[in-house]
């Protein structure tokens, strides 16, 4: 069995209250995970911010040697299509090798964050 790490440091782990990583913070605890053999590195999300952009245009001039560096972004938006959502075209703009992308399964969220039905947000997932 192998079992493959995939770290969100990047993102999730810059959090906290007070905390911001500057991109060159970025590029160098993404090098420092790579050392390291992590298989996956969530980068950010392309889109939400400038810094996760130029985070990710500049990371395009570093080869990797273990891990793949991994963009991180939501479903479609409601009322747009795949191919014509802000969101997915940041995620294939970013050019990583991976993309995660997650998609709202409580129901309150659901309605209340996305405005939409059980069966809409169904459909957005599996677009």
């Amino acid at each position: 069995m192998q079992i493959a790490l995939f770290d969100t440091t990047l993102r999730d782990g810059s959090q906290s209250e007070g905390l911001s990583f500057s991109v060159e913070d970025k590029i160098k605890i993404m090098r420092l995970l790579d050392g390291f053999g992590i298989r996956y590195i969530e980068g950010g999300y392309p889109g939400a911010n400038p810094k996760d952009e130029e985070f990710f245009r500049r990371a395009a001039d570093f080869k990797l040697k273990q891990a793949r560096l991994t963009a991180f972004g939501s479903t479609r938006r409601t009322g747009n299509t795949a191919a014509s959502d802000p969101n997915l075209q940041a995620l294939v703009k970013a050019g990583t090798p991976a993309v995660a992308i997650f998609g709202k399964s409580w129901l309150l969220h659901v309605t209340e964050v996305l405005k939409t039905t059980a069966e809409d947000n169904l459909a957005i997932i599996s677009e």
